[in-house]
């Protein structure tokens, strides 16, 4: 019974999280990726995160100004898994 229970918990915490949109407020957003795994790669997680950024803006005709980025640091061992956080304002196209 507990060796189920401890796997359960190992898979859950397994998971990669993506936060979606989330609204700050001004017109400034914020998301994040984190991957399942430490051997997944800083770069694709981040191209994701600017994807679901542009795609936000481009609802309202906008474009992306990167506020500010955050980044987890290696080694990525015991929970601390590649991870990006991005802040960006939508702006009116000059």
């Amino acid at each position: 019974m507990k060796f189920k229970l401890l796997a359960c918990v190992i898979v859950l915490s397994g998971c990669a999280q993506n936060s979606g949109i989330i609204p700050m407020g001004n017109d400034t957003y914020m998301v994040s990726r984190q991957a399942a795994t430490g051997f997944s790669g800083m770069g694709t997680l981040k191209a994701e995160a600017m994807k679901e950024a542009y795609q936000q803006c481009q609802l309202t005709g906008k474009h992306v100004e990167v506020v500010e980025t955050i980044d987890a640091k290696p080694p990525y061992i015991f929970g601390n898994f590649p991870k990006t956080e991005i802040q960006f304002k939508c702006v009116a196209k000059s």
